[in-house]
């Protein structure tokens, strides 16, 4: 555990060296101001604005039981820390648009590279991990909303978002590059690796296997359609060139079209929503029986699925429930199913997933800035995929070399967030991983984790 604390120290003292969190979030506060929160309902819609954020993960997992690893296996005792720093930046070139972009630096590793748990323990971690601080562009795109009519309501300025006001009844398309999870499978309670739970398996509906890059983005459009408490939401997106690799598709000769239905009620006096969606991806993806086969025939399955992809089908849905219960309390779900049949795409390798979990806010004990929340998981795959695994065949993010006694991947999350002064928080994180990449000859596992988050 020594080795990995100074691994993480090490990483924690480059970006305190080079001075990149202290610059940015100097630029990232002064223009914070574009927009009062609290301008009057009659103001002029917001024409531009500047936001930033900057977070700070660190997670550990002392020993555990783990007889033999794979190349995709999680380590026991290590230590990892990652660093991001967003700008966003927007602005409306005409009405009812808005074109929003956010360039960030990150930095870091997740727990083993980011492998070893389906269920993976960070969503602040991505599959591409360095030691030194790097640029990306996660998002460029443009959102135009056509009012439709209805009653009409403010909306706050945020990241992202320019304030201003729209009618009930809208039309939204979104068009650039953006993560499909922007649009789709939001959830109040549990979406936010920033401000609420962490783990992969509860930000998003754990089988859907959207379309992204190796940061989880992609270039596509999406259309929303607003009527009363009713949304209906479609889009077209790029796929990866190969499964789980930071280049994406080019002339969407690969792609994913996702739709969704939301509904929205008021129980009780407290709101909520239910949403059911659906995707479908026709890419360049390997069948797991036939690297099966090629197992029975030659005894082994290459460490690379490149030479089995073809043009095949893929496809899921999920269904995501949100809903306040009590004052400060809300209740949320998540069930989502894939056919199970080929290499996962481009998120992680879960075939079932069932998810639940509450959020509760301070303001319940008199700390408005603070939340606490409890949520578990159990994620499963197919037949198919525990026989590849069995194998020695490696998925997007699990592969112990072997699985003679596979079983359901159990996930627990519990979290405290602190609200420390202005616009900082720090929150304190559990998760306890039973069966880690359905493996019971693994584990459990511990992971403790520490959160740093400031936005403007």
């Amino acid at each position: 555990m020594r080795r990995a604390w100074t691994h993480a120290a090490g990483g924690i003292v480059r970006i305190l060296r080079d001075g990149v969190i202290a610059r940015a979030l100097l630029l990232l506060a002064l223009p914070s101001a574009a927009y009062a929160d609290d301008a009057p309902a009659d103001a002029p819609p917001q024409t531009f604005a500047v936001h930033g954020q900057a977070t700070f993960t660190l997670q550990g997992t002392p020993a555990f039981p783990a007889p033999y690893d794979g190349a995709n296996s999680l380590t026991p005792d290590q230590l990892r820390e990652t660093i991001d720093v967003t700008l966003f930046a927007g602005v409306r070139p005409w009405r009812g648009a808005e074109i929003w972009i956010n360039p960030e630096i990150d930095q870091g590793f997740g727990l083993s590279n980011t492998l070893g748990v389906a269920g993976f323990p960070s969503a602040e971690a991505y599959k591409v991990g360095k030691a030194d601080p790097y640029f990306k562009l996660p998002r460029l795109f443009l959102r135009q909303t056509i009012d439709l009519g209805g009653d009409g309501a403010a909306v706050a300025a945020a990241q992202n978002q320019l304030a201003g006001r729209q009618s009930a009844n809208r039309l939204v398309l979104t068009l650039g590059k953006f993560s499909v999870v922007d649009v789709f499978d939001t959830n109040s309670y549990a979406h936010d690796p920033r401000g609420d739970v962490l783990n992969w398996a509860l930000v998003d509906a754990g089988s859907f296997d959207y379309a992204a890059n190796s940061w989880g983005y992609t270039f596509g459009g999406a259309f929303e359609l607003y009527e009363q408490d009713w949304t209906l939401r479609s889009g077209l997106f790029d796929l990866s060139k190969q499964p789980n690799q930071p280049s994406l598709e080019t002339g969407f000769q690969q792609y994913q079209i996702v739709s969704e239905v939301e509904h929205r009620q008021t129980i009780g006096g407290h709101p909520g929503a239910i949403r059911l969606g659906g995707y479908f991806t026709r890419g360049d993806l390997a069948l797991l029986q036939t690297m099966i086969a090629f197992y029975d025939a030659n005894g082994f399955i290459p460490a690379s699925n490149a030479q089995f992809r073809r043009m095949n089908d893929h496809g899921g849905g999920y269904l995501n429930v949100e809903q306040e219960v009590a004052k400060n309390v809300g209740v949320y779900a998540r069930a989502s199913a894939s056919d199970g049949k080929t290499e996962s795409d481009d998120f992680t390798d879960i075939d079932r997933s069932l998810a639940l979990g509450t959020t509760v806010s301070g303001a319940a004990w008199h700390r408005a800035d603070d939340k606490a929340g409890i949520a578990g998981v159990v994620n499963a795959i197919s037949r198919q995929r525990q026989i590849f695994l069995a194998d020695g065949g490696l998925g997007t993010l699990v592969g112990d070399g072997q699985l003679p006694h596979p079983g359901d991947e159990w996930i627990t999350e519990a979290w405290y967030q602190f609200g420390v002064f202005g616009h900082f928080t720090a929150t304190f994180d559990y998760q306890f991983i039973v069966n880690p990449a359905y493996n019971r000859d693994r584990g459990p596992v511990h992971v403790f984790g520490l959160r740093l988050h400031a936005g403007f």
